[in-house]
C-alpha cells in the first residue's frame, strides 16, 4: 500500500524542483557569462554579468529561505518528538529498546 505525501511533503517537493531549476537557470548565466566573456565585446560582458548577478543574488535569497523553512519544520519536529518522549517515557524506551535490539541482530549476522 503506498503512503500519499501530506501536504508538507508536496510543498518540499514543489520547492525543491523550483529551487532545481533556478540552479539550471543560474547556470545557463555562467555559461552565457563565459562565453561573453571570450568574445572580446565589453557590452556583451556587462549584459552577461548582470544577469549572472541578478540570478545569483535571486538564487542565494531563495536558498536562505528554503533553508529557514528546514530549520523551522525540524525545529518542530524535534518539539514534537521531545513532547511524546516527556508524556510517554516507558513507551519511548520500550522503542528505543526494541530499535537497539534489531540494530544488535543486524550487526551480528556480519
Amino acid at each position: 500500500m503506498a503512503m500519499q505525501p501530506t501536504g508538507n511533503q508536496r510543498e518540499s517537493e514543489a520547492s525543491t524542483e523550483q529551487l532545481k531549476n533556478d540552479l539550471r537557470q543560474l547556470s545557463q548565466t555562467v555559461e552565457e557569462l563565459v562565453k561573453a566573456t571570450s568574445d572580446d565585446s565589453r557590452g556583451h560582458i556587462s549584459e552577461a554579468r548582470e544577469r549572472a548577478q541578478q540570478r545569483l543574488n535571486e538564487t542565494r535569497a531563495k536558498l536562505e529561505a528554503r533553508s529557514e523553512k528546514v530549520y523551522e519544520s525540524a525545529r518542530e519536529q524535534m518539539d514534537c518528538c521531545d513532547r511524546y518522549v516527556r508524556e510517554n517515557p516507558w513507551t519511548s524506551i520500550g522503542i528505543g529498546a526494541g530499535v537497539g535490539v534489531v540494530i544488535g541482530l543486524l550487526i551480528g549476522r556480519r
